[in-house]
């Protein structure tokens, strides 16, 4: 593995797969536990839109496409209030203008297909220095956010109403959240690709849930996940030659398999052995 970081393309993309594995899976389990889990789906489809404009018009693609998840994150939040009933219609609204949206546009430039492969499932070789310094500045952005407001978006997360009687600003703070979403979402894509940057999220959520106990301990769980997976997926995605978002997401469902099989095994055996227990004291008390 050291022989690999001798390449600059390597260091960088090993850089980027650190900061965005120790990011993401924060944001994936606030997504999960407030059961916006397809959201991150819906801003990497908008974003992909603000890459095909970047191209388009020949400006930096991340930038435009912060931009797009920006907006998508605003239209998100503000759809999810109209339609409380239906709050998934907000996600399917988005999703498909946002995916419609850059098929239309990705056609008025034949050239740029090959670059729109590297955003839609990722490239090794994708993440520049300007790439790292964004990705760095993003994640300053969320470890500013989360130092001053884990507290309410904990209350928040849980328990929206109560948020609300507490003093908590609940709808800018669910409206800033939707933010930091979308620009998680949108420097994520020279790693996983637009198509898998959800799985990068709500995956490792989804793993620590099962194994974890208490909100701090999933966080955590969720993040070290993540980064191995992450750093694993890029290693065999080089040796392998072969895109680093597709392994990286494979890795990430064989352990969620491992896990769900194993908490499956322990489960019959622990309820096995209690049964045990139950016909062994029947018997004692039949003795008695």
């Amino acid at each position: 593995m050291w022989e690999m970081l001798q390449y600059e393309f390597l260091q960088n993309a090993f850089l980027a797969g650190i900061m965005i594995a120790g990011i993401a899976p924060v944001i994936g389990v606030y997504l999960v536990l407030r059961r916006q889990s397809l959201m991150a789906d819906t801003l990497s489809h908008v974003s992909l839109a603000g890459v095909a404009v970047g191209s388009l018009i020949g400006t930096y693609p991340m930038v435009t496409a912060m931009i797009a998840a920006l907006i998508g994150a605003v239209f998100v939040d503000t759809l999810r209030r109209s339609f409380r009933a239906y709050s998934e219609l907000s996600i399917a609204i988005l999703m498909s203008g946002g995916l419609a949206s850059a098929v239309v546009l990705m056609s008025f430039n034949k050239g740029a297909s090959r670059g729109f492969t590297s955003y839609l499932f990722g490239s090794i070789i994708a993440v520049s220095t300007t790439d790292l310094l964004v990705m760095a500045g993003v994640v300053a952005l969320c470890a500013l956010f989360f130092w001053f407001f884990w507290r309410p978006m904990y209350v928040l997360t849980f328990d929206e109403e109560t948020a609300q009687v507490s003093g908590v600003p609940a709808r800018a703070l669910s409206l800033a959240f939707s933010l930091l979403a979308g620009l998680v979402v949108a420097v994520s894509m020279p790693i996983v690709g637009v198509l898998l940057v959800s799985s990068l999220m709500v995956l490792p959520a989804a793993i620590s849930l099962r194994v974890s106990r208490g909100f701090t301990m999933t966080v955590w769980v969720a993040v070290v996940t993540g980064l191995a997976c992450v750093l694993g997926g890029l290693t065999a995605s080089y040796q392998l030659d072969i895109p680093p978002g597709g392994t990286i997401v494979l890795l990430l469902l064989a352990v969620l398999v491992v896990v769900l099989v194993v908490k499956r095994v322990f489960s019959l055996g622990a309820s096995r052995m209690e049964s045990n227990a139950k016909v062994v004291n029947g018997k004692t008390v039949e003795e008695r």
